[in-house]
């Protein structure tokens, strides 16, 4: 595959921000926490119900003395439509409108720290990938280096310049390379299902990938731990609870206030009754049934009513005081999620400075290795080394190779955690090639909606 098909890592982070399950689901979690909002605010809208009715009966009555039985039959139909109307609820609709909107600043915020993690989870991905590709490489020329010694060795016993020990050592260490290699090309596989899960393709060929952009990086650990405590996701979401949880406790004392709800409603009822077995004066004249009577009634009663809570048990008073425990816990929950921030920032920013100081010195290592190597072979073919000197060299050589290649590996990683502690690592901040989420749009289509029962993608 050539290198402009190769897969850079901006390119493996756009695939997981598009593609990334945990992510989806964030998101429709946070779409559900919207429709929070206009529940809350129905509680200072009007209900309007209907209703209707009908009714219908039949009677038959008997009497003595041979007088004619008298039957009867009623119906009734009946409609009307009622509107209750709270005008005060103590203020506990606003609060709660003020602790759901709250609770969606909250969840927006855990969506971006779960975005955060997301995408170190795929550039650790994504290096573990290089990394082990790297060593299972080495691996393979480590083994084809011990093939051609065990033929060298081979050889020179045959002419009787070497020992049968010569050929065992090769050999030994060949045997040796070969599981190391099976164990380097099943680390492979591992990674590269890491790697589909979290990115959400397979991974091809990979592009070395370059530390974040230096205009994100912060240039000392003091200006980190500046920076993260001002601008990460999980200590502004732990804000936002705690503003949540103090509209809770005013909606809580707000069930101790008076409240006042208008009603109006309009009913029409039409009836019918008829009863047979009965003498009228009227009873012969032409278009009269004097034993039919029909009426129609419309009426329209608008009432209000104030309720002044007195005692409820202790109920109320325990939810008052539950919302303040809750209140007081979301504030601890602050103080926690600073302190865990801080310490990862510490933390990253220390790996980061040992990983550099790592890179620096495998290289020297590998370098210093290669020259060994070089010099020993050299050695034992005028009978200064042995084979097991070359072998131990060659072994250095590998170790120095694979060393090198994870902390290459931990620098990228290192980088992009110091980048994640501070907050910094958005999809619009790296500029990924890649659609951006909006949360906000989801939130105002909803938050003001008086009916529909479909969401705003139809479904």
């Amino acid at each position: 595959m050539d290198s402009v098909q190769a897969e850079t890592l901006r390119g493996a982070l756009a695939k997981a921000y598009a593609n990334s399950q945990t992510l989806n689901v964030s998101r429709a979690q946070l779409r559900a926490t919207d429709e929070n909002v206009p529940q809350a605010r129905a509680g200072m809208r009007p209900f309007i119900s209907a209703s209707g009715g009908v009714q219908a009966s039949r009677s038959r009555l008997s009497l003595s003395d041979n007088r004619p039985n008298t039957t009867g039959r009623s119906e009734q139909l009946s409609a009307g439509i009622q509107i209750n109307q709270t005008i005060f609820d103590g203020f506990q609709t606003p609060n709660n409108v003020s602790a759901a909107q709250a609770q969606v600043r909250a969840s927006q915020a855990n969506l971006a720290n779960t975005v955060q993690n997301t995408l170190l989870d795929a550039v650790a991905a994504f290096m573990n990938v290089r990394r082990d590709r790297q060593i299972a490489a080495f691996r393979q020329q480590n083994l084809a280096f011990l093939r051609e010694q065990v033929r060298a060795a081979d050889a020179r016993f045959e002419v009787g310049e070497g020992t049968r020990t010569d050929v065992a050592q090769a050999q030994s260490q060949e045997a040796l390379a070969t599981a190391l290699l099976n164990s380097a090309l099943a680390q492979v596989a591992v990674s590269e299902a890491t790697y589909l899960d979290v990115v959400g393709d397979v991974a091809g060929d990979l592009e070395s990938a370059s530390p974040p952009p230096e205009r994100l990086m912060p240039t000392s650990v003091a200006q980190a731990l500046q920076i993260s405590q001002a601008e990460h996701p999980a200590i502004q979401a732990t804000l936002f609870a705690v503003e949540a949880a103090s509209f809770q406790v005013k909606s809580a004392e707000g069930a101790l206030l008076p409240q006042i709800t208008i009603s109006g409603s309009v009913d029409n009822t039409y009836a019918l009754s008829e009863s047979s077995g009965t003498s009228s004066s009227f009873s012969d004249l032409p278009g009269v049934n004097p034993n039919v009577l029909t009426q129609n009634q419309v009426s329209a009663t608008v009432g209000a009513q104030l309720t002044i809570p007195i005692y409820q048990g202790g109920q109320a008073s325990s939810l008052v005081r539950q919302a303040k425990e809750v209140l007081g816990q979301r504030r601890i929950e602050v103080d926690s999620m600073r302190d865990q921030v801080r310490a990862a920032v510490a933390q990253s920013w220390a790996q980061l400075q040992a990983a550099r100081a790592n890179v620096t010195g495998y290289r020297a290592q590998l370098e210093a290795g290669r020259l060994a190597l070089s010099g020993v072979t050299e050695e034992r073919a005028v009978g200064q080394r042995t084979t097991l000197d070359v072998l131990n060299a060659q072994e250095d050589v590998i170790a120095a190779q694979i060393l090198l290649a994870g902390s290459e590996r931990d620098v990228i990683v290192a980088a992009y955690e110091l980048l994640s502690a501070i907050g910094r690592m958005e999809a619009t901040q790296l500029a990924l090639n890649t659609e951006i989420y909006d949360p906000e749009e989801h939130y105002q289509q909803v938050q003001d909606k008086w009916h529909g029962l479909r969401t705003p993608d139809g479904r």
